[in-house]
């Protein structure tokens, strides 16, 4: 699920800021699973660009994460 930047801009601040945590609460419980195991290189990366474009999309509106 890669979260596209114009769809975002749409978004409240609360529903930007809820995606967020989201997305950062799915990241860390993958970086947990993963010891000893083979990691999903891919779903992390995706997570990450994620991360970085919800923070982006938050800091346009003026709100500091």
């Amino acid at each position: 699920m890669t979260l596209e930047a114009r769809e975002l801009r749409e978004l409240s601040p609360e529903e930007l800021q809820r995606k967020l945590e989201d997305t950062q609460r799915e990241l860390f419980s993958l970086r947990l699973k993963v010891a000893g195991q083979q990691p999903n290189t891919a779903k992390r990366r995706t997570l990450r660009q994620d991360t970085a474009r919800l923070k982006a999309v938050l800091a346009e509106k003026g709100v500091h994460v």
